[in-house]
């Protein structure tokens, strides 16, 4: 045994140099200054091997909720297609309709059947009719009285909230006055949809239509708004097309006037009576809420020649060209109401920001539309068919 491992320990008071009689390895040096030490260099570690792997990945950011588990299968897929609506004719058979989805199985069999294929074409065709178009550029046509019907019927409920304020609330979501505009739409739907219907004397189709425009604007009960309600009001507006009361060349007044009153009338719901996203956060993190707009919307801005995707980041963008294109004012909603980063709030649109044609990313949107609603159990459950969107 050496003198360094028998002898006593060094006091307090010994210099460095005693407390170092043995000299260290050669290979132990100070990591600052490159000096010997008094310990030797831990020994280097082994390389991971299968019996002792390295540890698992952990991100910073976790992955948005809801995000999409089949993207693979969404890239693949064929992009959806203008299909025209087919026309319902005499004698009608018009129906109360009903809930028929309960399972992937019943979601496969509506996708490929013909009501699947033209509810899907029918939203490519609203979509292809606004491609490269300002909301503000005149239309293609009069705005026909139908149109002008429903507008002035959107327009009513949106009187509606100025009549009924909020309640005194603490909840973040969920005022109770929502329950009474609701009240009230559903007591004289009915009558408000009568102009729409009588100048065709198709007034017994109310019946069939109703329940998907009460539908459209959000659930009572759980004081909620999502992407099943706004496919709802899609659905409406496809019933209207069979029963031949808007036809093609209405399409892009559907969009660009019919559609952003609604959708005007959706913020101003969910911004007064602070309906709760329908799901825990709507689709994937595009919006809460919305859907459809964003579609629409990528499809106005289709070759232009300054605004790219990327220009969603641009502030000035947003404040001055919001009123005219519908994705920079879903976009600007979006930054609006919730704070922080975007790409965390919003990593999906982040995402797609970084696609570097508008045509790529409406295709893509279309196929996400069909992917991540029209094929989803929580949603397609409450879509209603009856005898214009039939249960094939």
């Amino acid at each position: 045994m050496s003198d360094h491992e028998s002898g006593p320990l060094p006091s307090a008071s010994a210099s460095a140099s005693d407390s170092c009689s043995t000299p260290p390895p050669a290979t132990a040096t100070c990591r600052n200054c490159g000096g010997p030490t008094c310990r030797p260099s831990p020994p280097t570690p082994a390389p991971w091997s299968e019996v002792s792997p390295p540890p698992a990945y952990r991100p910073i950011r976790a992955p948005a909720i809801n995000a999409p588990t089949n993207t693979a299968a969404i890239i693949l897929s064929p992009v959806p297609q203008p299909l025209p609506v087919p026309l319902a004719t005499p004698p009608y058979n018009f129906q109360p309709p009903s809930k028929r989805i309960a399972s992937l199985d019943d979601i496969r069999l509506f996708n490929d059947s013909p009501s699947g294929r033209h509810f899907l074409g029918f939203v490519a065709s609203l979509s292809h009719s606004v491609r490269a178009r300002k909301l503000s550029d005149p239309l293609p046509l009069d705005l026909s009285p139908v149109l002008a019907s429903l507008l002035s019927l959107l327009q009513t409920l949106s009187h509606w909230v100025d009549q009924i304020p909020p309640l005194p609330h603490q909840a973040r979501y969920g005022n109770p006055a929502y329950r009474l505009w609701h009240e009230r739409l559903a007591a004289q739907v009915p009558s408000l949809l009568n102009p729409v219907l009588s100048a065709a004397g198709l007034e017994a189709a109310e019946v069939e239509l109703v329940p998907y425009l009460l539908d459209s604007f959000g659930n009572a009960t759980r004081i909620d708004y999502g992407t099943g309600h706004e496919t709802n009001f899609a659905a409406f507006l496809y019933c209207l097309a069979s029963l031949n009361l808007i036809k093609e060349e209405d399409y892009p007044a559907v969009v660009t006037r019919v559609f952003v009153t609604y959708l005007d009338l959706m913020r101003k719901l969910q911004n007064t009576y602070c309906l709760e996203p329908a799901g825990s956060h709507g689709v994937w993190g595009l919006d809460d809420y919305h859907f459809l707009p964003f579609i629409f919307g990528s499809a106005q801005l289709i070759d232009h020649k300054y605004m790219k995707p990327k220009s969603i980041h641009n502030p000035d963008i947003l404040e001055n060209f919001s009123h005219e294109y519908m994705y920079l004012a879903c976009v600007s909603f979006v930054r609006k109401a919730k704070k922080g980063v975007f790409a965390e709030h919003s990593p999906m649109l982040d995402d797609i920001s970084g696609v570097a044609q508008w045509s790529k990313v409406n295709s893509g949107l279309l196929k996400m539309y069909k992917a991540e609603v029209l094929e989803k159990v929580p949603i397609m459950q409450h879509f209603l068919f009856g005898s214009l969107i039939k249960w094939e």
